[in-house]
C-alpha cells in the first residue's frame, strides 16, 4: 500500500509541475499595455502584490495539505478493509 501512496504523489507532482512552470511562463511572456500601467506593477509598487502571494500560497498550501490528510485516512480504511 506504501508503494501505491508514493506512486500516485509521484505522479501528482510530475503532472503539476510542469503545468505550473507553463503558466508562470506563459503568464510572464504576456504583452504588457504600454499605456496603462498593469495591476502587478500597480499592487508592487503599493507593496500589496506580496499579500496576493502569500494568500496565494497559503491556499495552495491548504488544498495540499487537505490531499495529504484525505489520502492517508483513505490508505487507512483500505487497510482496515483488507484485513
Amino acid at each position: 500500500m506504501k508503494n501505491k501512496k508514493n506512486n500516485w504523489l509521484s505522479r501528482a507532482c510530475a503532472l503539476l509541475l510542469p503545468l505550473l512552470l507553463l503558466a508562470g511562463t506563459a503568464l510572464a511572456q504576456a504583452p504588457a499595455i504600454a499605456d496603462q500601467p498593469e495591476m502587478a506593477d500597480a499592487l508592487r509598487a503599493s507593496g500589496k502584490i506580496y499579500v496576493v502571494v502569500l494568500v496565494i500560497v497559503i491556499i495552495v498550501s491548504g488544498l495540499l495539505l487537505y490531499l495529504v490528510r484525505l489520502d492517508r485516512k483513505v490508505s487507512r480504511l483500505e487497510r482496515e478493509i483488507d484485513r
